[in-house]
């Protein structure tokens, strides 16, 4: 009998309609410890900015309080916004992370901004850093490494703890350079099902074995809702469908509450 699929929860730590986000943050937290009692094996934050309904934009700072609220289950970042930060800062953050929680730790990143265009100048980037990603995720993966005894800029914590690197794509982009680096892969296919079949073959085809994978290693992210009934379901997937479409029409707010028309 073949092992089953490890299963995993992404999350934004939603701030409902009505609620603050003290609230929202303590309701993730339960969502967490739940996550772990059902055997889930990782619980990781997503990245995101200027959006009244989502609690995540600190994402370290937040994985670290559900860090010490949980015992087993991984945590990790679904993912830092490379583009948004420098390698050396995310180095430091995730080494104390590991530090704290030891190997629960991980690390996946993504090369969207997270945010619109305003809001990302706003975290004193540009748009063309974007176009280092590559580069930015090779730095990070030196100041993270086992390679940085001689050099005078060291991340600290961060060096040499080697905190596990995952890269998130929604394209055939993010897919070849994690095949070419020889790391786990993620593919966001709550975004863009159609390049599913596409991206995996491409990553799994060029992939190169390295010191961190010897072998390609992919995963997938997906909507899902569960309930006691279909009925149910439906009604709470409604918060989610009126956020998509605010989304698209460049409105904000918290989520929106069930409805049943």
């Amino acid at each position: 009998m073949s092992n089953p699929i490890p299963l995993s929860f992404l999350d934004l730590a939603p701030v409902p309609e009505g609620k603050s986000i003290t609230e929202g943050i303590a309701q993730t937290v339960e969502t967490a410890q739940q996550a772990e009692k059902s055997g889930l094996n990782r619980y990781w934050m997503a990245e995101h900015h200027n959006m009244p309904g989502i609690a995540s934009a600190a994402t370290s700072v937040l994985l670290s309080h559900i860090g010490a609220q949980t015992k087993r289950i991984r945590i990790g970042a679904g993912g830092v916004m490379l583009p948004n930060h420098a390698p050396i800062v995310i180095a430091e953050q995730f080494g104390t992370l590991q530090a704290l929680y030891g190997d629960r730790v991980d690390l996946g990143l993504g090369r969207a901004p997270g945010t619109d265009g305003a809001t990302f100048q706003a975290l004193r980037r540009q748009m063309q850093d974007a176009d280092r990603f590559p580069q930015d995720v090779q730095e990070l993966m030196y100041f993270l490494g086992n390679g940085t005894d001689d050099s005078p800029v060291q991340a600290f914590p961060g060096a040499k703890s080697n905190v596990p690197i995952w890269i998130l794509g929604s394209s055939l982009f993010g897919a070849t350079l994690a095949a070419h680096l020889g790391l786990p892969y993620v593919f966001a296919s709550h975004f863009a099902p159609q390049m599913l079949g596409q991206a995996i073959t491409a990553y799994r085809e060029q992939f190169r074995p390295s010191a961190y994978l010897e072998k390609p290693y992919v995963m997938l992210a997906a909507n899902l809702l569960l309930a006691d009934d279909d009925a149910t379901a439906q009604y709470h997937f409604t918060s989610a469908q009126q956020s998509f479409v605010r989304l698209r029409r460049g409105e904000t707010g918290q989520m929106p509450k069930p409805t049943h028309d």
